[in-house]
């Protein structure tokens, strides 16, 4: 199976920081106010950006996440990255425990990123 390659420096610097976060790993934890723990969607983007970041040096980048992630076990989520020339990457969230209100998780990026749209 061909591997598509990316030839743009956004483009490089994405592969580049989902390289640096699948050869680290990556996790983060957030405390939440509610007596059932849940994440918004903006908070969970935003902690997961944080943590790419962190993990790759680079800097913190655009993370969306289409819904809030419950606190439970084994709950998952995908989150996407996109870079400044509109490629894309997949990155999953999944909760791996919940102490109270906090709710532990690890992140994975996918190994590659989808081009952008035209």
């Amino acid at each position: 199976m061909p591997i598509a390659r990316l030839t743009t420096a956004a483009a490089w610097s994405l592969s580049a920081a989902a390289a640096g976060v699948l050869l680290v790993g990556c996790s983060g934890s957030v405390s939440v106010g509610s007596s059932d723990p849940k994440l918004s969607s903006d908070k969970l983007a935003d902690t997961v950006a944080e943590k790419l970041a962190s993990t790759t040096g680079r800097p913190k980048p655009d993370v969306t996440c289409p819904e809030d992630l419950a606190g439970k076990v084994g709950t998952t989520t995908r989150c996407t990255l996109t870079a400044k020339d509109g490629s894309t990457l997949g990155v999953s969230v999944k909760v791996t425990s919940v102490e109270g209100k906090k709710i532990n998780f690890d992140i994975k990026a996918d190994d590659t990123a989808s081009p952008a749209t035209n």
